[in-house]
């Protein structure tokens, strides 16, 4: 097999197509009525030769400017309609095989053409798709032209921001005319003796032959070979095909004695490589990463992975990175996970929908397990937040239009692409589906309120039988139940349940493997009564630390996953509020206070860590507020004789505090808090805390911000016209010190083999348009993102602000 990336696109925006309204039209010509003609961009000589040049992954949202009457929901960018079209040559070969067209994910509603073939449409913006395009090549036409037209115009159709344009990777899937079937490659592992160290691995896959179907005598083999990471063979496989068959599933298993088992700590990876054979003559081969791993629930011990007890770590994630939007490069997913690896995290939350293959690749390869999320709304529409958060009318968009017609064809993809990552735990069919009024009520409860109705009016709250009875979201979780097991029956299926006060009696739980309860922890120990045989985990949850307590203090519970891991675009609360500050990294990446605090309580190795704020400040904050982690930071700048209170994060028993090399105080852990206190009037000069014999942290007064240090993160930078380099800027005083309150306004240059990207501060509340090249600082740092070009060399990026010493940095692109 052979495949083929396509990058280089074309991209024309339809202006003006953006709605809050649920009543937009969209009319026949490809805009919203009274908008432009783009009627004819299906066709393959439609001149477009003035577009603009994309490279997909593309997300045209981010690229224009915040927008306070778009929906706040979705970050405030526009949505509307986008075409793509892609110019390519294919080789020789391709005309005598089958040439398939893949895609990853667009966003959303987009429909494809081949060569002014209509191909069809895919509604789901986060699963991915394909079309055979064999039978629209001709060899008399070597310009093989793909249209893509995206729909988008309701731009409050998520509560989160959802990007638009063909986000995901787009690739030529070009086979023999025997072949394996997409997406039908499966192997699983199972212990085969507990006694001993076997392990039965399985493998079952389908064989399309379309050379069959002219009835050709054939002498056709399937081979198969299991590859360690040193390209060693540790076993094969071999079969015979019947030649007339059009489709065959082959099976096969085997026994491999101490293998290389993925976990988290050390994620061993293999390659399982099949080679189709005619007359013993290889005609096309295939190479899938797999994963030799046994993941068990147990409801009584938590979670076992490869036989040993695991407690899981985990963070939820959306899956866009500011000033990137949606088109995130695996790059950046790979800084962002070692981060959260450093944090103690060992579980990711695809939330609330399937991200890109490349973040799968990655927990995979770093070593994270994974619940695997489909949908977030079924049939019922959820409210949607378009004037800010909890900011009554809500609005009702979304894909629950498209959920009966889709949500077989979803299953079908979402299994079928990712269930050969080891990396992979469980299923999850949906998202806090059950939220109260939202809109399933009952009569069990005349009045609800769920875990995010602070500003809910009571009439919303209310039992209203002219509602959908909750009782409908029982048959709807068994039907994506066992439309899931029909894929794969070795993983569990799971939900996130938002209020199993009422939805855990009405048999919403019937045929769920294991229970998530979203902040439900007052319940874990009732509801483990209730439902002897099914674990339960925390799916999402708060960042107190009673709530860590809840997973540590019973051993049924399997672990909690942190809402969230990364802060996000979307669910603002309002202008210019444009994402969530909920995630223990910015936007950019970069270390948050709860970032320490976390990693405190997860990790083994000794954690110490010091953060400060004005006594005064805490004092203001509103009772039962929350631990006010987010009121402290990495500073010791303040007034001098004003009380400052300090939060030392550490796993150590016991801290001394010292201030200009004075021992001002011995204190142990506040076992109650999970941190050590002290509050002492403000001097300048060093603050240091010291546990243990080697553990040391230090704060320094700094002056005024004179310079600009830049570090640059990656390694490589591939001369391809795709690759990016990230490059962390931070300002600092003339000691060298991190200056955290200075916000000056950095400019960006590039000049050679490289463009600017983006840049992103990690401050949810600059809207200043993305595509600048320009940005304040925020808490003294921002990250800058490059791309290559396709020509190998030399690039300079030049920085600069007011009153700052410029910084210049040389980077080089190599083939």
């Amino acid at each position: 097999m052979t495949k083929i990336v396509v990058s280089d696109w074309l991209f024309h925006y339809c202006e003006g197509t953006c709605t809050l309204s649920s009543n937009a039209v969209i009319a026949a010509d490809g805009g919203i009525t009274g908008v432009g003609s783009m009627a004819q961009a299906w066709k393959r000589e439609y001149p477009d030769a003035e577009w603009e040049k994309v490279i997909v992954p593309h997300d045209w949202a981010v690229t224009m400017p915040f927008d306070k009457k778009c929906s706040s929901g979705t970050g405030y960018l526009p949505g509307g309609i986008g075409w793509y079209r892609a110019h390519l040559s294919l080789p020789d070969e391709a005309y005598e095989k089958r040439v398939e067209l893949t895609f990853d994910g667009v966003y959303k509603n987009s429909q494809i053409w081949c060569n002014g073939y209509y191909l069809g449409r895919w509604a789901n913006g986060y699963t991915g798709f394909s079309f055979d395009i064999s039978e629209f090549l001709d060899r008399r036409q070597r310009d093989v032209v793909i249209a893509v037209k995206v729909s988008h115009p309701d731009i409050a159709d998520s509560r989160w921001y959802t990007g638009s344009g063909i986000t995901r990777k787009v690739m030529l899937r070009i086979t023999d005319q025997v072949h394996l079937a997409k997406d039908s490659f499966f192997m699983t592992t199972t212990k085969a003796d507990e006694d001993r160290a076997d392990f039965t691995v399985n493998v079952e896959t389908v064989i399309q032959n379309y050379r069959g179907r002219i009835a050709e005598k054939q002498n056709l083999s399937l081979h198969g070979e299991l590859l360690d990471d040193s390209g060693e063979t540790v076993h094969t496989y071999e079969n015979s095909i019947p030649g007339q068959a059009e489709r065959q599933k082959v099976t096969w298993n085997g026994s491999i004695t101490n293998p290389k088992l993925w976990s988290v700590e050390n994620p061993a990876l293999y390659t399982f490589r099949l080679t189709i054979k005619r007359e013993e003559v290889p005609v096309d081969s295939y190479e899938y990463r797999v994963g030799l791993r046994t993941i068990e629930f147990d409801p009584d011990k938590g979670c076992f992975l490869n036989g040993r007890s695991i407690l899981l770590k985990g963070v939820c994630l959306h899956e866009d990175a500011g000033c990137l939007g949606n088109s995130v490069p695996k790059k950046v997913w790979k800084r962002r996970l070692t981060t959260l690896k450093e944090m103690g995290c060992n579980a990711i939350r695809m939330s609330h929908n399937p991200h890109s293959e490349e973040l799968y690749d990655l927990c995979d390869e770093m070593g994270f397990l994974v619940i695997d999320e489909l949908y977030d709304e079924w049939e019922g529409p959820k409210n949607k937040w378009s004037t800010g958060h909890n900011v009554y009318p809500p609005v009702h968009q979304g894909f629950f239009e498209e959920f009966h017609e889709w949500y077989k064809k979803d299953v079908r993809s979402f299994v079928g692409r990712n269930k050969n990552h080891p990396s992979i735990m469980m299923w999850s069919i949906g998202n806090e589906v059950d939220y109260p009024n939202d809109p399933y009520c009952h009569p069990l409860f005349e009045l609800a309120t769920g875990n995010n109705d602070a500003n809910k009016p009571e009439e919303e709250r209310i039992y209203n039988p002219d509602r959908p009875n909750a009782e409908r979201l029982s048959t709807l979780s068994a039907m994506l139940s066992r439309e899931i097991k029909k894929y794969d029956t070795t993983r569990p299926v799971t939900l996130a349940a938002a209020f199993p006060e009422l939805s855990s009696r009405i048999g919403f739980f019937d045929e769920i493997d294991v229970i998530g309860y979203n902040y439900k922890e007052m319940f874990y120990e009732e509801d483990h009564k209730r439902f002897p045989k099914q674990p339960i985990l925390g799916s999402e949850n708060g960042h107190e630390y009673w709530q860590w307590k809840a997973v540590l203090d019973n051993d049924y519970i399997s672990g909690q996953f942190l809402w969230t891991g990364i802060d996000y675009l979307g669910e603002a609360h309002g202008w210019p509020i444009h994402g969530s500050g909920a995630g223990h990294l910015t936007l950019a990446g970069f270390k948050k206070t709860e970032f320490y605090f976390r990693q405190s309580l997860w990790c083994d190795e000794p954690v110490l860590h010091m953060v400060t704020a004005r006594t005064q400040d805490i004092q203001n904050m509103p009772e039962n507020t929350g631990n006010h982690n987010y009121m402290f930071t990495n500073r010791w700048n303040y007034k001098p004789g004003e009380m400052i209170d300090i939060k030392v994060f550490t796993n150590q028993k016991q801290v001394d505090l010292f201030l200009n090399e004075r021992r001002i105080e011995s204190k142990k852990m506040d076992e109650s808090k999970g941190v050590i206190l002290f509050c002492i009037p403000y001097e300048p000069g060093v603050l240091q805390c010291k546990a243990g014999g080697s553990c040391s942290v230090k704060l320094t007064t700094t002056g005024t911000a004179c310079e600009i240090n830049a570090k640059i993160y990656d390694d490589d930078f591939i001369a391809d016209g795709k690759d990016v380099m990230q490059i962390e800027v931070s300002l600092v005083d003339c000691n060298g010190n991190e200056v955290q309150e200075d916000p000056s306004v950095l400019h960006v240059l590039v000049s050679g083999e490289a463009s600017l990207l983006g840049i992103e501060n990690g401050d949810i509340s600059d809207v200043m348009e993305y595509k600048a090249p320009f940005r304040r600082t925020y808490q003294g740092k921002l990250l800058i993102f490059l791309r290559a070009t396709k020509t190998a060399g030399s690039s300079k990026v030049l920085i600069k602000g007011d009153g700052l010493r410029s910084k210049e940095i040389n980077v080089h692109s190599v083939n």
